[in-house]
């Protein structure tokens, strides 16, 4: 195995814990990283050559190695994944009785590039960089003999391939249905697999929806901002809500939102387009609403998009306010890791006060269990969701 030299000090921050060794760290005069192949296993030394951990290495990335073990005599086989798996779904099994959930979440579980969300027997898995694809036999192997799924697709996230160089990844494995229905508490959430956005569905909201309920009330008439297939409004409409209102722009997502109601026994109304676009609209009507939720996509995906992305969830807020009425609730949620919780507070705060509303803070929150965060990586804890009263 070749070995990746770090610059002098540069150890420091993965020897904390941390697993991302960045390309300006590598000492390239004695390993140069144009002599690795993307995904290339190796093993990273100090100045000293002292050992540090087997990383696979990607030379094209800024993110140019990934930690997968400090042993540095392990090897990275499938018994080794198969172990890795194990322990994920212990932790899983431990706190759902149903199989249901998010299995891998990355770095957290020491599976950096790899995120699965199973679905009883069906796993939705992304390999999010060229180690993670370099690596995928090993996995999927592991991963079949440790759980068995009948179906299995294999999937990359979009904001990572151009980050990482790799191709879009396609592939079903198995028994791969177009549409799975998930098990939430006490709510059965159709959701497509196929055509739908990620993994399919969005584990990270699942304790944060079933808080909702205790801000809805009989009779409520709630706003579900970026609603994808539903998960809120059926929370919403479980609790008694009267009426639901779903934004979404995706005409798909509407259509299973409103299958997904109809079989709790309600229903929505779907409205296709740009979320502000339809909020100012609903405005311009004299729509008022007891509850509105804001659960959007992330709107900034790199640090130097912050300004932009913090201006755009002001807005967003200004608007979710003029919808609503005297005491009513608000749910806003980010899942931008650049956003921190105290700029996302203070988006709402302005807001507010920028029209002429008096805002309480009631509850924060962030992700669910088997979204799991490492202490060394900040970057693990991203999701954020605050309940409000104006």
């Amino acid at each position: 195995m070749r070995e990746l030299r770090l610059q002098a000090k540069a150890d420091k921050r993965v020897r904390l814990g941390h697993n991302w060794i960045f390309s300006n760290e590598v000492a390239i005069e004695q390993t140069p990283l144009t002599a690795f192949k993307p995904g290339e296993l190796a093993r990273v030394v100090d100045t000293g050559r002292n050992p540090v951990g087997i990383a696979y290495v990607n030379p094209n990335a800024l993110i140019c190695a990934r930690i997968l073990t400090r042993d540095v005599r392990a090897t990275i086989d499938i018994g080794w994944f198969r172990s890795r798996i194990e322990r994920a779904l212990a932790l899983r099994q431990a706190l759902y009785a149903a199989p249901f959930y998010r299995l891998i979440f990355g770095e957290s579980d020491g599976l950096p590039g790899f995120v699965v969300d199973r679905y009883g027997d069906v796993c939705v898995a992304q390999l999010n960089t060229a180690g993670a694809l370099a690596l995928r036999e090993l996995f999927v192997t592991a991963l079949t003999q440790v759980i068995a799924p009948k179906g299995l697709l294999l999937r990359n996230a979009g904001s990572t391939r151009a980050l990482e160089g790799i191709e879009p990844l396609d592939q079903a494995l198995g028994e791969v249905p177009e549409r799975v229905v998930v098990l939430e508490g006490d709510m059965q959430i159709a959701a497509p697999l196929r055509a739908g956005q990620k993994t399919g569905y969005f584990y990270d909201q699942r304790d944060n929806r079933a808080r909702l309920r205790r801000y809805v009330h009989s009779g409520d008439r709630v706003l579900d901002v970026f609603s994808y297939v539903g998960g809120w409004a059926v929370s919403a409409l479980k609790a008694g809500a009267a009426t639901v209102t779903c934004i979404d722009q995706s005409e798909l997502a509407l259509e299973y939102a409103d299958d997904n109601a109809r079989a709790t026994g309600g229903e929505i109304e779907g409205l296709v387009g740009d979320a502000l676009e339809v909020m100012r609209g609903l405005h311009g009507e004299g729509r008022r609403f007891e509850v509105v939720i804001l659960d959007p996509p992330a709107l900034i995906k790199r640090r130097k998009d912050a300004g932009a992305g913090e201006r755009q969830y002001e807005r967003l807020h200004e608007a979710a306010f003029r919808l609503l009425r005297e005491d009513g609730f608000l749910l806003s949620s980010s899942c931008s890791y650049h956003l921190a919780p105290e700029r996302l507070q203070r988006a709402a705060y302005d807001a507010a006060r920028t029209v002429g509303r008096r805002m309480q803070i009631l509850e924060r929150h962030g992700q669910p269990p088997d979204h799991p965060v490492h202490p060394a990586m900040p970057e693990t804890e991203y999701l954020k969701a605050l309940y409000l009263r104006a």
